[in-house]
């Protein structure tokens, strides 16, 4: 029967890094005890030789059979094991075990030891097991805890307090999305999972918390690709008394101290291009940015016209507003490699952002990108109620025009404004996206442990 615990354990690594201080056949006088999974196992004669690992590495455990006893250990068991550093003969960092105890009995066969699982499907789809055969998975979504604690000490020390918010809304906003429906039994309703937590942060705001952030899950009801997932993570912050060239400034900063504390300097490998992230960020307007690629314009009309003469399909974009977003998402993002701020959105895109003093069809809104691929979303907010109230009533005109992902409205959040917010800049950044750059990631289901994936046949 295998033990219940095994305490008192040391980490793989620390044991292994005690051996290669050691000679070839020498073996050190102290005791580490040590635990893990048994994925190669050799025998030469009277000694068995047995590869153990852990979260931290994987050492040699080497088993003379008069100081263990008969081996019964299969491939897949996880085992605890006492005894001295040593190094064999050959000069590899092992443990020299006095004593074996089994821990669990796998009852399934592993896949090949020596390939690993490469099925990609398969991984996804079985994580244990792509975690417990593939040291690169292991790596990498540790190094995606890294880059979340990262980002929490950088705003936890630059004085923001971290919140938490509704997943379950009564009304759902913050995003141009469609949201997950489920009804509520006690309150006889139908309420939404959250697609931001932008809403409920600046009421935040309003109540005087004046620095808030939120790490956390949103959920939008809409198509998965190498960037999107229904279930995402998000980091949402609210700055009181700054605007978007504020948050232009902290965003910078806080990619670039995020990438130095995870990866020890600036410049990171993703999806073909060395890409230094370091401050400062090139920055373009907006109107600028669709000019250089001939598809900006005004009247609806022209801009299908230019987008259907370069082979767009246009028949989903019913509105000015979601043919322009479309030319952006075509022609712009793919372009922005070195990391880009784009600015100064037009009002259509944008119900939560302040217009620019030197044209109320602008407003001061950024979108940043690296790689080609956008990783979040920031302005500087409406704080004024009756402007908001306005909004929500040309984003109505925008449902009613057919685009089903405008802005319903929230009449709660607009009394709140009633009440004074300071001048706010706020950001949104994919913390799967993020994590997809810092660790050379091609698709975000690489980083999401366990993505949503289609039923099989």
């Amino acid at each position: 029967m295998s033990a219940k615990r095994f305490p008192d354990r040391d980490e793989i690594a620390a044991v292994r890094a005690e051996a290669m201080e050691l000679g070839p056949g020498e073996e050190a006088g102290s005791k580490h005890r040590i635990a893990g999974r048994v994925l190669a196992r050799r025998e030469m004669g009277k000694l068995v030789f047995l590869d153990l690992v852990d979260r931290s590495g994987r050492i040699q455990l080497l088993c003379p059979v008069e100081r263990t006893g008969e081996v019964d250990v299969h491939l897949g068991d996880i085992v605890g094991a006492t005894g001295s550093p040593a190094q064999s003969r050959r000069g590899e960092p092992s443990l020299a075990v006095d004593r074996l105890d089994l821990l669990a009995k796998i009852r399934a066969p592993l896949p090949d030891t020596f390939h690993g699982l490469t099925d990609v499907e398969q991984r996804y789809r079985k994580r244990y097991l792509d975690l417990l055969m593939n040291e690169d998975t292991r790596r990498l979504f540790l190094t995606r805890t890294k880059i979340v604690s990262a980002v929490r000490r950088a705003l936890d020390e630059d004085d923001f307090v971290e919140v938490e918010t509704p997943i379950l809304q009564p009304r759902y906003g913050g995003a141009f999305a469609l949201p997950f429906v489920t009804h509520s039994n006690e309150l006889d309703r139908d309420v939404y999972l959250r697609i931001a937590s932008e809403l409920y942060l600046k009421r935040l705001i309003v109540g005087g918390l004046e620095r808030v952030y939120e790490i956390g899950k949103d959920f939008r009801n809409e198509g998965i690709s190498f960037k999107h997932n229904p279930e995402f993570t998000m980091l949402e912050w609210y700055e009181a008394f700054a605007d978007y060239r504020d948050t232009m400034l902290r965003i910078e900063n806080l990619v670039e101290r995020v990438t130095r504390e995870v990866t020890g300097g600036t410049t990171v490998t993703f999806r073909g291009h060395e890409i230094d992230v370091k401050a400062p960020w090139q920055r373009i307007s907006f109107v600028e940015a669709l000019r250089e690629q001939g598809v900006w314009s005004r009247d609806a009309d022209e801009l299908r016209a230019l987008l259907q003469a370069r082979d767009v399909d246009t028949s989903k974009d019913p509105t000015w507003a979601k043919l322009v977003d479309h030319a952006l998402t075509r022609f712009v993002e793919p372009n922005l490699i070195s990391p880009t701020i784009v600015y100064d959105y037009p009002i259509e895109l944008s119900p939560f952002a302040r217009a620019t003093d030197a044209d109320p069809t602008i407003v001061e809104r950024f979108e940043y990108y690296i790689g080609g691929m956008e990783l979040g979303n920031a302005f500087t907010e409406i704080n004024d109620a009756e402007e908001q109230a306005e909004r929500f009533a040309l984003q109505q005109a925008e449902r009613a025009a057919g685009d089903v992902e405008a802005e319903e409205g929230d009449p709660d959040y607009v009394e709140a404004l009633s009440y004074g917010m300071p001048p706010t800049g706020g950001l949104g950044l994919g913390i799967d996206r993020l994590a997809m750059v810092l660790t050379g990631s091609e698709s975000i289901r690489d980083v999401i442990l366990f993505p949503a994936l289609r039923d099989r046949e």
